[in-house]
């Protein structure tokens, strides 16, 4: 029996919202789950307050918890909730009402979608913005809602509706407990949400960190805590590696964690992992990074990038927050000044974390091996460049081999009194590296030069520009004048050639003329070289022009192969040079001169990376070997 029932028109703006929702079809439908579950927890803690608040509540000693019961037979689906319930005026206030979830926006886009296309501009869009309760008439053909508030008196209410523009109340006779219970029929398109499989698994992606029970068919779901909001020193290093295998999927424990509890400027719990691992799929897939959000432990989205900056997108874990609102759309997400806040302070406790490891350097150079190659992207980060700067790791010409790492700190603790920069080198590899001749004169006067051998390297230091009062300088880029300075390694010059007298230097002025004249536009001159001890010949960049690497960056963003035109440098104390001297005082329009010298200029080419066409080259060395080869038979037999 009932003591009073009366039929009731939704407000406009809720039948036309109705009306959207019940003919329109989403892809993420299962969020309505999400939304009932988060209304229960939201019951459940009112009530809990109101217990330690001394108010007196109906059945006290009531298990505080929610109970979801399918029915697959039957078509239907019931959520109970044991908290504070509601009276009938606030049946109509919560559930008569747009109010503040952001549906009103919601409504807004999705007539747009609507007066477009009726269904192709309506996918999706529950998914970028909450409508709370409402987001139930998705999936159902009726809803019931039958709550007792909490107040030892309350009487019963029921509130029915299909979601076609009204709805019933009626107070009830009989007897209720106290709370909530939401009675669902559920479309025939539907009925999957009646099945325990399928609402275990929504369950577990969006409420699994709810603090109160979810009794699914009377077994508990949500086992697993919500080990964020423990206090940290409760929390052993098992207990964090379990948590990080149930959140990731890996099977191994993570590398490091990172727990951080932040009450201003904006409130919010964060749990962050490093892996043991590098993350095989970044690069083929750079967006796919980002920390899971949740506002008071409901998921909202997953791998949130406004929360993290790419560099660190090698970290996986999670950000809870009781700051934002539940219902809040991506839209705004992106843009709330909140999430800004929170990414500062999760960028700022990571690089103190990484800072904390690096005392250990054996420790760090791991972390370095497995994730310093998505670190790097970190160049950008003009905030943080200080902080980012010290964190860098490089091979150098002082490591034993290939493996060895060393940072800008300890490069510039090793660096030569009156040395004005930190000197590096770009290449495929440290083996290729070691072969340029621009390390020929960092070699005699044994200055320490990074090697570069990763694309993002030369964008970094190019990028960072000094380190501290050193500028960060490429290697063919030094000015050798700057490294005359300092004295030759020990026995280094011991088999240095006769220095040329005057009327040799004057031939070989005139040799370089000769030389220029040969390669033509090719290059910008050719010089006599200070930087060369073993090879005889190198090409530079001019002053100003760009290094080598960066040349070929440039090169693969304009698709353009054209050998640049650079400076021709000859080792005036080389033997192939002087001979060269020789035959060219003898003859100025020899042959041999003439393809040597072409023959100089495409081997540096070759060495900086940049002959696109080697026939011309192998031609010519076969025509030399030839040469020399029959010279080598005559001196031979004498």
């Amino acid at each position: 029996m009932t003591a009073k029932k009366n039929t009731r028109q939704f407000k406009a703006e809720i039948s036309q919202l109705l009306d959207i929702i019940t003919h329109s079809i989403y892809t993420n439908r299962e969020i309505f789950l999400r939304e009932l579950v988060s209304n229960a927890s939201d019951a459940l803690d009112k009530l809990r307050f109101l217990q330690s608040s001394g108010s007196a509540v109906a059945a006290p000693d009531t298990a505080l918890e929610i109970r979801i019961t399918p029915d697959e037979e039957a078509r239907t689906l019931t959520i109970t909730d044991t908290g504070i319930g509601m009276t009938s005026d606030e049946l109509i206030k919560n559930i008569g009402t747009i109010a503040h979830s952001g549906s009103a926006e919601f409504m807004k886009q999705a007539t747009e979608a609507e007066a477009t296309d009726p269904k192709a501009g309506l996918d999706g869009i529950i998914g970028r913005f909450g409508v709370g309760f409402y987001s139930v008439f998705m999936v159902a053909d009726e809803v019931s809602i039958t709550t007792r508030a909490a107040a030892e008196d309350a009487t019963p209410v029921r509130w029915t509706s299909s979601g076609t523009g009204s709805y019933t109340l009626e107070d009830l006779d009989e007897d209720h407990p106290r709370g909530t219970t939401i009675a669902i029929t559920l479309k025939e398109d539907a009925k999957e949400y009646a099945t325990t499989d399928r609402l275990r698994d929504i369950i577990r992606a969006h409420s699994n960190f709810i603090s109160f029970p979810i009794l699914l068919a009377g077994e508990r779901i949500n086992t697993t805590p919500a080990l964020w909001r423990e206090p940290k020193f409760k929390i052993t290093t098992e207990q964090y590696a379990d948590f990080y295998k149930f959140l990731t999927y890996d099977s191994k424990a993570p590398f490091e964690h990172l727990h951080i509890a932040v009450d201003a400027p904006v409130q919010f719990t964060s749990l962050l992992f490093i892996p043991d691992a590098p993350s095989a799929n970044f690069f083929q897939d750079p967006d796919n990074y980002g920390l899971d959000l949740y506002v008071r432990r409901v998921l909202i989205t997953r791998s949130h990038k406004e929360l993290l900056p790419q560099y660190l997108g090698f970290l996986s874990g999670l950000v809870d927050t009781e700051d934002l609102p539940l219902n809040l759309s991506r839209e705004t997400l992106q843009e709330n000044l909140l999430i800004s806040k929170i990414k500062q302070t999760i960028i700022k406790q990571a690089l103190a974390m990484l800072h904390k490891m690096a005392e250990d350097k054996e420790r760090y150079d791991t972390f370095w091996q497995n994730h310093g190659q998505v670190f790097k992207l970190g160049y950008s980060d003009y905030v943080n460049r200080e902080k980012f700067a010290e964190l860098l790791r490089f091979n150098s010409s002082t490591c034993e081999d290939s493996k060895g790492l060393i940072s800008l700190a300890e490069y510039k603790e090793r660096a030569k009194d009156g040395q004005k920069a930190v000197y590096y080198i770009s290449g495929p590899s440290r083996e290729a590296i070691r072969l340029s001749p621009h390390l020929e004169i960092f070699t005699q006067r044994g200055i320490e030069v990074l090697y570069c051998s990763e694309p993002a390297d030369e964008f970094i230091l190019d990028s960072l520009h000094k380190y501290g009062d050193l500028d960060l300088t490429p290697a063919e880029k030094a000015d050798p004048a700057d490294l005359e300075q300092f004295p030759l390694v020990d026995g280094v010059d011991k088999d240095a050639p006769e220095e040329l007298d005057a009327d040799n230097v004057t031939a070989f002025e005139t040799m370089l003329s000769a030389a220029k004249d040969i390669l033509g536009d090719k290059v910008e001159a050719v010089r006599v070289s200070r930087r060369l001890k073993g090879s005889p010949a190198c090409l530079v960049s001019p002053d100003g022009g760009l290094s080598s690497q960066m040349h070929k960056y440039m090169q693969i963003m304009t698709k353009d192969n054209t050998p640049p035109i650079k400076v021709m440098e000859l080792n005036r104390d080389h033997p192939l040079v002087r001979t060269l001297l020789r035959i060219h005082k003898s003859d100025a329009d020899d042959a041999f001169f003439k393809t040597s010298v072409e023959q100089l200029y495409e081997s540096a080419l070759l060495l900086d990376g940049y002959l696109n066409d080697p026939h011309a080259l192998v031609a010519r060395v076969n025509s030399l070997l030839e040469n020399a080869s029959n010279w080598y038979a005559e001196i031979k037999h004498l």
